[in-house]
């Protein structure tokens, strides 16, 4: 339960809370659903004014193994498909001259099914408890205070002490520090965000260069991939393997300068593509692809842990949001199993997800090295070609693959582009 006292004369407040997860992304919210599920209160502090301050990104790939299993165990799933962009599973990669290398269509299976994560957020925000999620509640301190207590300390000045203190909030988390001195280091690629729309009527050859689902037009150094989102939208991210002075030297607040900027890195490309960038109707944004250490990992801090990318940051390669999902739906499965334990409950969720997450490091850079490496294009559709071969040899138990894991998800994820 909790417990809070006012300080009048300086406005300030202190709270105590038995669970405090910092960050109102998807895998913080799904820890806060699976505990509500299981009778447990918990309380969300986030930095976001307010639930619509900001745009949440892009579509997202919502895979069985883990994103739809997480949201099962978080008894959404009714709610989930309710939110589906029906037919945007349906994939195209293209060369720079706009030639079709590959054009694989939704076949409706609904493996992994696309749905935006604004959506995704607003489903599970719906499903917790009136005053869950604390909002405006910005993180300026962490400290330990003994016994698996810590203490919070917020911009308003306002503090909270907790019992047990989850990591949510992503690349640059404020509570990663209490457990590991790892940092994010830019991998040498970054993704410039642009959006077109009501794309059918005045963009139509990108529109039908895009079709119905995700393009990826990738190439050494640089790529265009792009995704059809409902109501007539393209969101683009252009990727590119620069310094990170590169661009420093980019004025973004200057648009026009900034689109010529970027565009003109694609000289000679088909202008169905470039006009992804060029005819670009919002500011474009530049996210900075950063990773933790492979196999990221720490020794048992007591009452104290993370999820996400917080825990486990890695480019995106379709995993990110699935990652995180999953993380919050195990761990709060594991606080339900060990009533009055959570050093136990912490124990068994970390090791279990140390192990899973390791080997998707080494996914992530494939990817990036299949769109981005000397053998683009072509070495990205030979992959999806075995992976798709693969795949049809599974037997009915249908253990997926790495590449059709990833399929179709490498335009759409936006976990760690977001940093």
């Amino acid at each position: 339960m909790n417990t809070t006292t006012h300080t009048t004369a300086t406005t300030t407040t202190h709270t105590t809370t038995p669970i405090t997860i910092v960050g109102a992304g998807l895998g913080g919210l799904v820890l806060a659903r699976v505990l509500h599920v299981h009778g447990i209160p918990a309380t969300v502090y986030e930095a976001d004014p307010s639930p619509d301050s900001r745009t949440q990104g892009g579509q997202l790939d919502i895979h069985e193994a883990d994103g739809q299993a997480a949201l099962a165990a978080a008894g959404l799933t009714e709610e989930f498909r309710a939110i589906i962009h029906e037919g945007a599973e349906a994939l195209r990669v293209l060369d720079q001259h706009g030639k079709v290398l590959m054009d694989e269509p939704d076949d409706g299976s609904a493996k992994r099914p696309e749905v935006l994560r604004g959506d995704l957020r607003r489903i599970l925000l719906d499903s917790l408890p009136e005053g869950t999620v604390q909002w405006g509640h910005k993180i300026t301190g962490v400290r330990p205070l003994g016994d698996g207590r810590h203490e919070l300390t917020f911009a308003d000045g306002s503090t909270v002490t907790t019992s047990l203190l989850v990591g949510a909030d992503g690349a640059w988390s404020k509570v990663r520090p209490l457990v590991s001195d790892a940092t994010p280091a830019y991998t040498g690629t970054t993704f410039v965000e642009t959006y077109l729309y009501d794309v059918d009527e005045r963009h139509a050859a990108a529109a039908d260069a895009v079709g119905a689902g995700a393009l990826l037009a990738p190439s050494p150094g640089k790529g265009i991939n792009a995704h059809r989102e409902a109501g007539g939208i393209i969101h683009t991210y252009v990727q590119l393997t620069r310094p990170a002075s590169w661009f420093a030297d980019i004025d973004f607040t200057d648009v026009a300068a900034a689109k010529a900027r970027i565009a003109a890195e694609f000289e000679g490309w088909a202008p169905e593509l470039t006009a992804l960038i060029t005819d670009g109707e919002s500011a474009p944004v530049a996210r900075m692809i950063h990773t933790l250490p492979d196999g990221h990992h720490w020794d048992r801090v007591p009452g104290v842990t993370l999820l996400g990318d917080a825990a486990h940051l890695m480019p995106p390669s379709g995993d990110g949001a699935n990652l995180a999902m999953f993380d919050g739906a195990e761990l709060g499965r594991a606080i339900a199993a060990h009533p009055g334990d959570i050093e136990a409950a912490l124990a068994d969720y970390e090791a279990v997800m140390f192990a899973r997450t390791s080997g998707f490091y080494d996914d992530a850079r494939e990817i990036l090295d299949l769109c981005l490496g000397d053998g683009a294009p072509h070495s990205l559709v030979d992959f999806f070609t075995a992976a798709g071969e693969s795949v049809a040899g599974e037997s009915a138990a249908g253990e997926s693959v790495t590449g059709e894991r990833v399929a179709g998800e490498t335009a759409t994820e936006s976990d760690a582009a977001r940093a």
